[in-house]
Formats: C-alpha cells, sequence, structure tokens
C-alpha cells in the first residue's frame, strides 16, 4: 500500500524484517489488507514511550482500524498495554494524557502507524507469527466498526457539547491554573531582592511600584494626553504651499514696516530746524 511507503523502504534499508499481517474490514470483504509489523528497536533510552523488546511497529494502517481495534487484533497474542497512534514514525517519548473531552481533540486522516506495547516481551513474536494465519477481521458481530450513516450519526452525536460537563472541565482547569498562578507569585516575592550566590538581584516584572488596572475612564484621560501631545508635535507649514504664503506674508511686512520707517525719518528731517544760539 502507498500509505506508508517511506517508512516501508526506511524500515528495510534499516535491515529490519517486516512481516505482512492480512486483514479484512469485514468478512464480505474479498481483498485482504496488509499490515506491516516487526519488533520496535531503538537505542537504549531513546524512545522512553515506546520500550524495545515489549512494542510492536505496525506500518500502513488504515484510516478505520482504530487503537481499539488494533488492541482487539493482537489481544490474541498477550495483554495489551497501550496502543499509541501516529501520523508517520520518530522518537516517541512520554507524554502527558490528554484528559480533556472537548479540546485537543485530533481527527485521524490517512494511513497511519501504531505502536502496540505488551506486557511481555513474548507477545510480539506472536503478533509477527500471525502472518502465518489468516486474514483477521477488523470489524465483528460483537465489536462492530461503525461506517457511513451510523458513523456519521456517531460523529454529530459526539460533537454535541454538554453544559455542565464543559463547565465543570474548564472551572477544574482554571482552579489549575490559580494554583500555580499563586505558587509562581509566591516563589517570586520570595526570590525578590534576594542576591544570588555571585551577588546579583532579580529584577521581577512587579518592580517597587506594581501598575494598577485601568479603568475606563483613566484610559480616556490618557488617550486625550496622547491626542494633545500629538496635536503639539504636529509640524507647521506641512505642505511647500503653505510654506511660500509664509515666506510670502513675511516679506510683505517687512516692506510695510520699511515704508513706516520712510516716513517717520522723512518727517522728522522736515521739523529739524537749525537753531545756532
Amino acid at each position: 500500500s502507498a500509505g506508508n511507503g517511506a517508512g516501508v523502504a526506511a524500515a528495510s534499508q534499516n535491515g529490519a524484517s517486516l512481516a505482512a499481517l492480512a486483514v479484512k474490514f469485514a468478512e464480505r470483504q474479498r481483498s485482504p489488507h496488509c499490515l506491516l509489523v516487526k519488533e520496535h528497536q531503538v537505542r537504549e533510552g531513546a524512545d522512553t514511550a515506546h520500550p524495545p523488546r515489549r512494542t510492536l511497529f505496525v506500518l500502513n494502517v488504515p484510516p478505520y482500524c482504530g487503537p481499539d481495534a488494533l488492541s482487539r487484533l493482537f489481544s490474541r497474542c498477550g495483554h495489551v498495554q497501550s496502543v499509541d497512534m501516529c501520523d508517520k514514525p520518530g522518537p516517541g517519548e512520554k507524554k502527558d494524557k490528554l484528559t480533556s473531552k472537548f479540546f485537543d481533540h485530533k481527527t485521524p486522516k490517512g494511513f497511519q502507524v501504531a505502536y502496540v506495547v505488551f506486557r511481555k516481551a513474548a507477545a510480539v513474536q506472536a503478533a509477527k507469527a500471525l502472518s502465518k494465519e489468516g486474514p483477521l477481521l477488523i470489524s465483528t458481530k460483537s465489536h462492530p466498526v461503525k461506517t457511513g450513516i451510523s458513523k456519521w450519526i456517531a460523529s454529530y452525536e459526539a460533537s454535541i457539547v454538554n453544559p455542565k460537563e464543559l463547565k465543570a472541565e474548564v472551572d477544574a482547569y482554571m482552579q489549575d491554573y490559580d494554583k500555580k498562578t499563586a505558587e509562581e507569585e509566591a516563589k517570586a516575592a520570595k526570590e525578590e531582592g534576594v542576591p544570588d550566590e555571585e551577588g546579583w538581584v532579580k529584577v521581577t516584572r512587579k518592580g517597587r511600584k506594581p501598575g494598577l488596572p485601568r479603568t475606563e475612564a483613566a484610559n480616556l484621560r490618557v488617550l486625550e494626553k496622547e491626542k494633545q501631545k500629538r496635536a503639539r508635535k504636529e509640524l507647521l507649514n506641512f505642505y511647500a504651499w503653505q510654506h511660500r504664503e509664509t515666506k510670502r506674508e513675511h516679506i510683505a511686512q517687512l516692506r510695510k514696516k520699511f515704508e513706516e520707517d520712510k516716513q517717520r525719518i522723512a518727517l522728522m528731517r522736515a521739523q529739524r530746524k537749525f537753531r545756532p544760539y
């Protein structure tokens, strides 16, 4: 299958032996689908989520085959501890389990890879030996996989949010967030002003004068001050025609003053008299 051709090629180059496990969606399906399985082998400590010798690496997993279906398929080999579905192969690390029912929900698309972790290492070899048997059924009468209209109806029903459950989850999250925030503030207040080993003092965001939350009236006053400040900084004679008009008015005032000074001087000369004694 072309779903994970790159992963198959990479596994073949590494010399890992892949076993083809035939599966069918239902009994009426004629052509089986092949799951490629092998023992998950990594360096010690490189993959903490999928322990070696107890993890089965599964390639070419179809979209309709989820973690529950894989767990049922391989439960005949031994107790399945966990099933981790991924879009592509990669190093795994232990992640915090998502307990949210409404958030961080990802719908799988296309072919995937899976890491099936067993409780005992012998179950991995037993799972690889299933390739010698006939096709395994993913959807059975006791555990049917929903498709078509029934799947759409189930998806729609799951998308309807229960307000009480959502409120309870949000309240629990906010309580946890407030608790963490209070612990961080208490830790920052305890370390404020205390020098470290080298004599440096950590400066916090609060400082000596912690800022108070602004009210609407305070915001309006700040905006008015900014507006007045911008008005004072506005450039005069920004346009060229304003600059020319200002120069023309200045020259006209100088000429007017010059003519007034000439008349004043002429009047003073006419009133001057010769007085020898």
